[in-house]
């Protein structure tokens, strides 16, 4: 069994899983934190991982996994003293929908193309139809390609 590189989506260090896009493509791997080699608190969403994947009881799972480089810390937005307003590197995507453990939720392929009509026509509320359409499906192939969205 070869091992393969991927990248983190999502891992819920409470819960103990989450998800791996290998990086040759292909289905998400699962990733329970028992089959971590690494300590628990390396993995975050973005770390580049190496592992073995192998067919467990409900589809691919990823076996000895190796954090190989992890992402920068997120910084958490705190107040202005003197404005109240948020600052540092989280209150750029303040809105983003990021829990204070740093993570957001995946949303389905129906919710994104809902929520991105409402912030289109927010926008812009002379868009076309077809102007609209257009850059939904854009961004919804940039969604999935990211994992943004659930396939």
């Amino acid at each position: 069994m070869a091992e393969v590189t991927g990248k983190v989506l999502r891992f819920d260090p409470i819960r103990g899983y989450g998800f791996i896009a290998p990086e040759s493509g292909g289905e998400d791997v699962f990733l329970h934190v028992n089959d971590l080699l690494d300590e628990k608190h390396l993995v975050r969403a973005g770390a580049i991982v190496r592992f073995h994947i192998e067919e467990g009881d409900r589809g691919l799972k990823a076996s000895s996994v190796r954090v190989v480089d992890t992402p920068p810390a997120v910084v958490p937005a705190r107040p202005s003293a003197a404005s109240g307003v948020a600052t540092g590197s989280a209150a750029a995507g303040a809105d983003t929908g990021e829990d204070a453990g740093g993570f957001c939720d995946v949303l389905t392929g129906a919710e994104f193309r809902q929520a991105v009509t409402e912030a289109l026509l927010d926008a812009d509320p002379s868009l076309t139809g077809g102007q609209i359409l257009k850059v939904r499906q854009r961004l919804a192939k940039l969604a999935l390609q990211h994992g943004w969205v659930e396939g």
